[in-house]
């Protein structure tokens, strides 16, 4: 548990931004799109990083999951709530048959347009790899998402059935079969439409707060009991948090409702598990007033120079050249000591 996370972005957008890509401003790649290009795919038939909005919105946009400035191979699937996960996964009726042959024929194509092209093509290395993707997803995609054959106990472990948990608990338990089948990043979204909102805590904060807590709480623990069941939660890293916290002192903009708390980028909370960390510690703290990281203060870049060192990258070394420099996720922040408090 590290509760003395911080950063200086205190509204939503470059909030998200800043904790997902290292950068306030959108056009980064995010964690995931780095992780994908330092350690690659474990799966040929899923695409090394999947991304669930389980609510639909995410206040910033595709740019707090996107690839940013890394090659068009990192980004990630979007893996939709309702009809088809992924659109136009099944063929058109009658054009079943064939589709390898036709595959092939566009892909000699683009192979021989690479070519003519010279070194500058990473768009069309992307694109071939994409489409060989996409081919293999049709027939992984379905088996991988339906739920139909999970047990009745596991469906209720993580509450897929319930009224509150039950979007949560669904995209943890499709989280887990992801993991399962080689996927390398996964990365859950919730809370950020209207009423369904941790933002809503702006008024009525004790109501609101229960009522998100209610809807994440079940599913979050399963996952964690699931993987550990299935002796996944060692190599699997595990990471919850938000953009930020709330304030301390109450929000006075809603005088007709009761009070809130506003945006807190000062000092916040952050937790792992599994993937070698050390598990029951508590690192970090803030002021008298829980407004500002004071105790081993640790910066958005720390955090991720630290996520980084878990998964055995070191945050320096991995790094993209882009407008005359090597980018990196941390840019030229990040420190990772208190990794060797997190590891085992």
């Amino acid at each position: 548990m590290v509760r003395s996370c911080h950063h200086d972005s205190f509204n939503h957008a470059p909030a998200q931004y800043m904790l997902n890509t290292g950068s306030a401003r959108m056009g980064h790649p995010c964690l995931g799109s780095w992780v994908t290009y330092g350690l690659g795919s474990e799966s040929a038939n899923l695409p090394a990083f999947v991304v669930l909005a389980t609510t639909g919105d995410v206040k910033g946009g595709p740019p707090v999951f996107g690839h940013g400035f890394l090659p068009g191979s990192y980004q990630p699937t979007v893996l939709r709530n309702s009809g088809s996960p992924v659109l136009y996964l099944d063929p058109p009726d009658g054009a079943a048959s064939g589709r390898r042959e036709v595959l092939d024929l566009v892909q000699s194509l683009n192979r021989d347009h690479r070519t003519a092209r010279g070194p500058d093509s990473d768009d069309l290395s992307a694109r071939i790899a994409s489409y060989e993707l996409a081919f293999r997803m049709q027939s992984a995609v379905p088996d991988a998402v339906d739920l139909a054959g999970e047990t009745k106990a596991t469906r209720e472990l993580y509450g897929v059935d319930d009224r509150l948990s039950g979007r949560f608990g669904t995209a943890c338990l499709m989280a887990r079969r992801l993991v399962e089948r080689g996927v390398r990043f996964v990365q859950v979204f919730t809370g950020s439409a209207g009423a369904d909102d941790w933002d809503a805590a702006h008024a009525d904060n004790d109501r609101t707060h229960r009522e998100m807590a209610q809807r994440v709480d079940r599913p979050t623990a399963a996952l964690l009991k699931d993987l550990k069941a299935r002796g996944l939660l060692d190599s699997t890293l595990v990471i919850w948090g938000g953009e930020f916290g709330r304030t301390p002192v109450a929000d006075g903009r809603y005088p007709d409702k009761r009070a809130g708390r506003d945006h807190n980028p000062y000092g916040f909370t952050v937790w792992l598990a599994g993937g070698g960390v050390k598990g029951g510690q508590v690192i970090g703290g803030t002021d008298e007033f829980g407004l500002r990281a004071v105790q081993d203060p640790v910066h958005a870049n720390d955090l991720h120079a630290t996520v980084l060192k878990l998964l055995g990258l070191d945050h320096r070394q991995l790094t993209y050249l882009f407008q005359g420099r090597e980018q990196r996720l941390t840019d030229v922040g990040g420190d990772h000591d208190i990794a060797a408090r997190l590891l085992r």
